[in-house]
């Protein structure tokens, strides 16, 4: 596993073991960085007792302003929006349709939305792609 990763995000789990294995770890969060992690790990624990893990994703957030030196490329809550937003939309045409995978999809489009109004108006406001409030 990183060694950057010091955290454990538990908020996946729901008590009906469909996610009981999946291990979520995260890297600090970065005061400098907004407060947010910017490196995920999504394991799934083969043993059942954290015993062996196996990594099944990576997800590396953008940390710091695009293009700036420094920076690490990565993506943004956007790109996660889209993925989910295409896979529901996937499942809502076939035979998993269902008025809960509908209102995720509204959810998520409305979060989708919200990010791009907040990047409008910061690019209104000339801090777009800047870690400036």
């Amino acid at each position: 596993m990183n060694d950057n990763y010091t955290r454990a995000v538990h908020g996946h789990e729901d008590g009906l073991g469909l996610n009981d294995r999946l291990r979520i770890h995260a890297d600090e969060r970065d005061p400098n960085g907004g407060g947010a992690s910017h490196d995920y790990g999504v394991y799934y624990d083969l043993s059942g007792n954290g015993d062996h893990l196996l990594k099944v994703a990576s997800i590396q957030f953008q940390h710091g302003p695009r293009e700036a030196e420094g920076s690490v490329p990565g993506v943004t809550e956007a790109v996660l929006y889209a993925i989910l937003i295409d896979r529901l939309e996937g499942f809502q045409a076939g035979p998993f349709a269902c008025g809960e995978n509908q209102r995720q999809l509204e959810l998520l489009r409305e979060c989708m939305a919200m990010t791009r109004d907040r990047a409008i108006m910061r690019a209104h406001r000339g801090v777009l792609g800047k870690n400036k409030a």
